[in-house]
C-alpha cells in the first residue's frame, strides 16, 4: 500500500517538525506549480496562513525558456526564494522521503483573466477565467513546458487538472451551489470556445445549432442529441494535452483523474486511452461513500491511489480507508499534511494501518 502525503513548499520551509508529520509516508507530493490559494498552516511555528494570490511556479521562471511566450508562469511573491520547491525537497529527501512534483496545469485564474481567448466559455458566452481550455495548442504547449520546468529533479510527477475544468469552482464568496441540476451543470461545463467549436465541426455538427440547443437544454435540464460528439471533442483535447505533457517528462507520472468520463475539474474524466501511459491514477475518494469510484477506476488492473482527506469529519474515515483498499486502491494519497491540525495526524496513521490490513 503506497502512501503519499500532499504539502506546499511553505509547509516544509521554516518548520523543523514537518518531516515528523510525514512519518510513514513513502512520498511527499510537493506543490511545484499550483493555483492561487489561501492556505491554513495550523502547525507552522511562524505563521498560520499563507495567501498565494496568483498561480505560481515554485521553481525559477527561467527567461531563456519562456521568452516569446504569451502564456508563462509567475514566481511566488509571498516566498523569499525563487526555488522554494527545491529547498523544501532537499529537506524531505534528507529525511529519506521521495519527492513528487505536484503540478496543476489548466487551472490558472491569472492567465485565464489576462488571455480570455484561451479560457473555457459556456454556451451562453460566460467565461470561466480560472480554466484554460486544452483544445488550444497554445495551452497544451504552455502546460507541457510548465510540467517540464516544475519537474526538474523530481522523483515523480503528480499531474492535476490535466484536462478541462468546467462550471464548478470553489471561489471566494461562491454563490452558485445547487443553482442547477446535474444535467444542467454538465452542459454548462461544455467548453464552447472557438477551438472546441472547430472540433464539433470536424465531427459533422453545426456550432450555431449546438449552442442554441445547449442553452435550451440548460434551461429545461434536458438531454442533447449530440452528447457523444461533445465528449469526443473534449477527450481528444485531453489526450493531446496528456501526450504533450508526458513527452516532456522522464520520471514516473501519477495522474489525477475520475472514472466518470464527463467529469471536469482537478481530476478530469478518464478518456478511453487514459491509463497505460501513466504509472498510477489519483482518484478523488471523498466523501466516505466513494469506494465505488475507486473500484471503477481500478478496472482493467489500473494502479489507483485513493485521494483521501483528513479535513472532513473523522467519523468513518478509518473504515473508509479500509473500504477503498478493498475496492482496489493500491495506495492512499493524503490531503493534506500542511493543512491538517495536530489532532488530525493520528487519523492519518490509523487510516494507513486500516488500508494495509486488507
Amino acid at each position: 500500500m503506497r502512501l503519499t502525503g500532499h504539502a506546499y513548499p511553505w509547509d516544509v520551509l521554516g518548520d523543523r517538525g514537518f518531516v515528523a508529520r510525514a512519518e510513514g509516508m513513502e512520498t511527499v507530493a510537493l506543490a511545484a506549480a499550483y493555483h492561487s490559494v489561501r492556505a491554513a498552516t495550523p502547525q507552522h511555528p511562524k505563521h498560520q496562513l499563507v495567501n498565494a494570490t496568483h498561480a505560481a511556479l515554485y521553481r525559477p521562471v527561467r527567461a531563456s525558456v519562456w521568452e516569446g511566450r504569451r502564456l508563462r508562469p509567475l514566481e511566488p511573491t509571498w516566498l523569499s526564494t525563487s526555488d522554494s520547491w527545491d529547498r523544501a525537497a532537499a529537506e524531505l529527501r534528507a529525511a529519506g522521503l521521495r519527492v513528487s512534483a505536484w503540478v496543476v496545469l489548466t487551472h490558472n485564474s491569472r492567465l485565464g483573466t489576462e488571455f480570455p481567448d484561451v479560457s473555457v466559455v459556456n454556451c451562453f458566452g460566460d467565461r470561466y477565467p480560472y480554466a484554460l481550455c486544452p483544445s488550444h495548442e497554445e495551452v497544451r504547449s504552455y502546460a507541457a513546458l510548465l510540467a517540464a520546468e516544475a519537474a526538474r529533479d523530481a522523483d515523480e510527477v503528480s499531474l492535476e487538472a490535466c484536462g478541462q475544468l468546467g462550471l464548478v469552482h470553489g471561489s471566494h464568496h461562491e454563490k452558485t451551489d445547487n443553482a442547477w441540476t446535474r444535467t444542467a451543470q454538465r452542459w454548462l461545463s461544455v467548453c464552447c470556445c472557438s477551438a472546441c467549436q472547430e472540433g464539433w465541426s470536424s465531427r459533422g455538427l453545426d456550432p450555431v445549432w449546438v449552442l442554441s440547443t445547449l442553452r435550451e437544454a440548460v434551461r429545461a435540464s434536458a438531454e442533447v442529441p449530440f452528447a457523444d460528439e461533445l465528449l469526443a471533442t473534449r477527450h481528444a483535447a485531453t489526450d493531446l494535452l496528456r501526450a504533450e505533457v508526458l513527452s516532456e517528462l522522464d520520471v514516473p507520472v501519477v495522474l489525477h483523474a475520475h472514472p466518470d468520463p464527463w467529469v471536469t475539474g482537478a481530476s478530469p474524466g478518464l478518456t478511453p486511452s487514459t491509463g497505460p501511459d501513466v504509472s498510477a491514477l489519483v482518484v478523488p475518494a471523498w466523501p466516505t461513500d466513494s469506494a465505488p469510484v475507486v473500484a471503477a477506476a481500478a478496472e482493467a488492473g489500473r494502479q489507483v491511489d485513493a485521494y483521501v482527506t483528513v479535513l472532513q469529519s473523522e467519523e468513518g474515515l478509518i473504515d473508509h480507508a479500509r473500504d477503498v483498499a478493498k475496492a482496489g486502491a493500491t495506495g492512499l494519497a493524503f490531503y493534506h499534511l500542511g493543512l491538517a491540525p495536530a489532532w488530525r495526524l493520528p487519523t492519518i496513521t490509523a487510516m494507513a494501518k486500516a488500508a494495509r490490513s486488507v
